[in-house]
């Protein structure tokens, strides 16, 4: 009998200039690929190396760097941490050059959504009445007014209003109230009080906190009103009258939410928030380049969409400087990322802390190819804005927000900056959720959407079969209008969201 034929390993070569290719199915030891036999084996999304690569050449993915040889490589050699290091090397940021105006469609070309539209012209996605806390002491009461709430059944005479939900955080106090602490503090809990997902919003704290409600309110010109409400624990008398006194709030607060209804708007009011968590080694050849084929239709139907994440950019952001609309824009992203250089230094850190085991052990092996991968969400649109974490996104297209990569803080400064969608890559499986801006989950291969099923919204994993970049991209821009227009995402269908809220906390806690 004639022995079966043996179909060789699949393999991506993401450049003709890279020296690696990356396996799709385990590459066993003597296994032929594209001319090479591979010495060793290697696992499902790592690397094998295609040439020599002598100590201390550079190891090139997506004809980038992404790190150097600490050894010997010979052709057929399983490329990771055991045979790659990094080192400081210059990047050419050449600002602005690939900057170009972008085609938008017109109003009554645009794709549309049924969205909540806003009495200042901002549309949300959602309909929540949000119970905020100015410090951790006041959170459980917080809880306990949504609980109550919940519990009661009154929320079912209010079909329009999608929840309430208790935003409660760890830190208010102890801080510098003269501080970057405080003013990213003070800026999170603002643009999550006037995230367009939110029709209405309890503030309530302790008291005697560092972040005092008065100041915070004096800093935007905001007074109480039916639809802002704000109490501490001290003054009201106590945790069971503040409880009741909240809950009595949101009971006048239902009936002007559940005011609200949908109507058709232009996809030129999306702001979708951009975000990667669990990335494998298929993250940044399946499902990031397919969101950002996404993006880029997106940002051609008038949208927005933010890309964040700081230390995951980092070794790709000569790439951004290049898209940016001018060189102050370019320049902006420069300097925030030489303040995470100097920030992880003076935390005994460094960049190439990330990424994680599982990041590893999917197949990445250096920030540099993780963040060449990351940056693939951003699409190919012109860079059009760069901003501090949580700042308002005034700017339509393609921007960028500075926020460290852990996920729920990342997406946190998102949804505070005016995100009312959000789109998340995952390569090993993440079971994350947001309130009030429901997350789109993208599986980067199909063994963890069929492991996931409950948890993932779109299977990335069949471009590796066939399916194009583009015909995917299609594929999320569509779901993201149906998401907006009320259908729930997975997350949502699990009650994700209620802890998701983490804004970032910098400097000392005293």
């Amino acid at each position: 009998m004639n022995a079966p034929v043996r179909s060789a390993p699949r393999v991506v070569r993401l450049s003709p200039a890279d020296n690696v290719v990356v396996s799709v199915d385990t590459i066993e030891a003597g296994a032929v690929v594209e001319g090479v036999t591979a010495r060793v084996r290697v696992p499902r999304g790592h690397k094998m190396a295609t040439t020599p690569i002598p100590t201390g050449q550079p190891i090139l993915k997506f004809e980038q760097i992404i790190g150097f040889a600490s050894m010997d490589i010979a052709a057929g050699d399983w490329i990771h941490e055991h045979n790659v290091e990094m080192h400081a090397f210059a990047r050419d940021y050449r600002f602005a050059e690939d900057a170009r105006v972008e085609e938008v469609l017109s109003i009554e070309q645009q794709a549309t959504f049924q969205g909540f539209r806003r009495a200042n012209g901002k549309v949300g996605t959602r309909n929540y009445i949000a119970i905020l806390t100015s410090v951790n002491c006041s959170a459980t009461v917080a809880r306990f007014m949504a609980e109550e709430v919940n519990r009661s059944g009154i929320l079912a005479d209010y079909p329009n209003i999608d929840g309430v939900i208790p935003l409660v955080q760890g830190g208010g106090c102890a801080l510098d109230v003269k501080g970057e602490g405080y003013e990213i503090l003070k800026r999170t809990q603002w643009g999550y009080a006037t995230n367009p997902n939110v029709g209405g919003v309890v503030m309530v704290g302790l008291g005697c906190e560092g972040f005092q409600i008065p100041r915070w309110k004096e800093a935007y010109g905001v007074g109480e009103s039916d639809t802002f409400r704000t109490m501490t624990i001290q003054e009201t008398g106590g945790t069971r009258k503040t409880v009741a006194a909240g809950v009595e709030a949101i009971r006048h607060m239902l009936p002007i939410a559940n005011a609200a209804r949908r109507e058709t708007c232009p996809a030129s009011e999306l702001m979708l928030a951009l975000q990667c968590g669990g990335s494998d080694g298929y993250s940044g050849i399946t499902a990031n380049p397919a969101l950002g084929a996404a993006v880029d239709i997106l940002v051609r139907h008038g949208g927005t969409a933010i890309l964040s994440e700081t230390p995951e950019i980092y070794g790709a952001e000569h790439l951004l400087t290049r898209r940016a609309a001018n060189r102050e824009i370019g320049e902006k992203l420069v300097s925030m990322i030489h303040w995470w250089e100097d920030y992880t230094a003076r935390n005994k850190m460094e960049m190439n802390n990330n990424p994680s085991p599982g990041n590893k052990l999917g197949g990445l092996t250096t920030i540099l190819e993780k963040s060449l991968g990351a940056a693939a969400k951003g699409g190919t649109t012109t860079l059009a804005g760069v901003y501090h974490y949580a700042e308002p996104v005034d700017a339509k297209g393609f921007v960028y927000m500075d926020t460290p990569g852990y996920d729920p803080v990342s997406a946190t400064g998102q949804v505070a900056g005016g995100a009312n969608m959000l789109c998340f890559t995952t390569g090993r499986g993440s079971a994350y959720g947001c309130k009030p801006t429901p997350s789109i989950k993208l599986a980067t291969n199909s063994d963890i959407y069929r492991r996931m099923i409950d948890d993932m919204d779109i299977n990335c994993g069949d471009i590796l079969d066939g399916v194009s970049i583009e015909e995917k991209g299609r594929e999320i821009f569509e779901m993201v209008l149906r998401v907006a227009s009320g259908e729930r995402s997975k997350s949502e269908l699990l009650g994700y969201g209620d802890a998701e809220f983490v804004p970032w906390t910098v400097g000392a806690t005293m």
